[in-house]
């Protein structure tokens, strides 16, 4: 339950943190860090329009989208707790509800007619299937060296000590930061500001969303946000804090990735469309010689 509120109460500041940020690297003046939650609340108010073209698959794609992504929170675990849901391979099972959810708002995008939406549906498919691997594999890692295969577990037993313990973390924040990035369609990957659609992602697979669905489909982008930020506080964590230093370190890992992820975006230049691929491949090369390593210096594999 601590992990749950912990998560919902990070997202409704983490992308708010992001624009602030940005807007003081830029020198403009700096919108209040609550004015996404303020957006999403006018779109409460607004009625959904839809077109005559769309399906019920339309319809339901933005709550499915919010649905999984908020079961997925359930499984994130806090200093070794277990989350709301927990159980062996879990991890799994939280991959595929991602999944679920981006292939549920990929053929609303195609719902619509729109050759702009299925071309950012397109994208979107392909960047989820080639981030994937980097997830399992850099998961995996932690897995072999802890000899565990839930969330809840994988963590409870992660003692940082080792030269081959800090490397496994600092390897799988890396990637997860990046799989963020990529899941939520940030920079370098996409730019969520672009008005252009040739070059958009999500943005124009969302165009003809209004009103309630849209404000869905934000609070899904700020849970995930927080939610591999959940992941990273829990490589950092120590069991042997009180809760009250474990929550202040919860809180201000989750602050330092909101910020750096507002630097990124503001330093960083969007990738030419062509490279994205390259550049997401790259995660899971990473992720491969952190399996790698942990594989020959655990001597679960012995080279000869």
């Amino acid at each position: 339950m601590i992990s749950l509120l912990l998560i919902v109460i990070s997202a409704l500041f983490f992308v708010g943190i992001i624009t602030k940020i940005k807007a003081k690297i830029a020198a403009r003046k700096m919108p209040s860090i609550l004015q996404p939650v303020y957006d999403v609340i006018r779109l409460f108010q607004k009625g959904a329009v839809y077109s005559s073209t769309t399906s019920i698959i339309y319809r339901i794609a933005p709550i499915a989208y919010f649905s999984s992504v908020l079961l997925a929170v359930f499984f994130i675990p806090f200093d070794g707790e277990a989350g709301l849901l927990s159980f062996h391979g879990d991890f799994v099972f939280f991959a595929y509800l991602i999944a679920i959810g981006k292939f549920m708002m990929i053929i609303a995008a195609m719902d619509t007619g729109s050759s702009f939406e299925g071309m950012g549906a397109n994208r979107e498919a392909l960047y989820s299937m080639l981030v994937e691997p980097a997830f399992f594999i850099i998961v995996g890692s932690v897995a072999l060296f802890t000899n565990n295969i839930s969330f809840q577990e994988l963590f409870a037993n992660f003692h940082i000590g080792s030269n081959l313990s800090y490397a496994i973390s600092v390897a799988s924040i890396f990637v997860l930061i990046y799989i963020a990035m990529v899941e939520n369609s940030r920079m370098p990957v996409d730019d969520p500001k672009t008005h252009l659609e040739l070059t958009m992602i999500h943005e124009v697979m969302v165009l003809d969303n209004s009103g309630f669905d849209l404000a869905l489909i934000h609070i899904a982008t700020w849970l995930k946000f927080a939610m591999y930020g959940g992941l990273i506080a829990n490589f950092i964590i120590k069991s042997s804090w009180n809760l009250y230093e474990k929550i202040a370190v919860y809180v201000v890992v989750q602050l330092i990735f909101a910020s750096l992820v507002g630097i990124l975006e503001a330093f960083r230049a969007r990738n030419k469309m062509n490279k994205n691929p390259q550049w997401i491949i790259v995660l899971s090369a990473i992720a491969i010689v952190a399996f790698l390593t942990t594989l020959i210096i655990t001597q679960k594999i012995i080279l000869n």
